[in-house]
């Protein structure tokens, strides 16, 4: 790969996607609809997933960067909480809660890949330095 190269990573582009897409609905609430608090609190909810995936980039252990993704994970769902309550305030119509709503699954679904891969390539590691360590104290 040439230096600065941007690697294709479908989480990273995700997140970033709905940051930007909540970032806007977050100025369309404010100057749009003159809300100042819900919009506040789904700006922060729905940008962090992508701060916390690149934070789980250079997470210090497998098991920091399960806990940065699943922090990543709980931001989704408190955003969702907060698109919903949008929806039925009717400060958002449905198609714009819609596809919202598609765009947070979305990444939750990679959000869960990831935690059960690295979970699973976890617990693969700790079995296989379990059979090392025991084949190495009985030589």
């Amino acid at each position: 790969m040439k230096p600065f190269e941007i690697k294709h990573d479908p989480l990273k582009e995700k997140t970033l996607s709905l940051a930007i897409r909540i970032f806007k609905l977050n100025r369309f609430l404010i100057e749009q609809k003159k809300e100042f608090v819900i919009s506040k609190q789904i700006l922060k909810s729905g940008t962090n997933p992508g701060a916390m995936v690149r934070e789980a980039d250079n997470a210090e252990s497998g098991a920091d960067f399960i806990h940065k993704l699943s922090i990543a994970q709980k931001e989704v769902c408190e955003t969702q909480y907060w698109l919903e309550l949008l929806w039925r305030t009717s400060l958002i119509n449905e198609t714009e809660y819609s596809s919202l709503t598609n765009d947070l699954k979305e990444v939750i679904k990679l959000l869960v890949s990831s935690i059960r891969t690295c979970r699973k390539n976890l617990h693969q590691k700790s079995n296989s330095d379990f059979v090392s360590n025991k084949q190495s104290r009985q030589n």
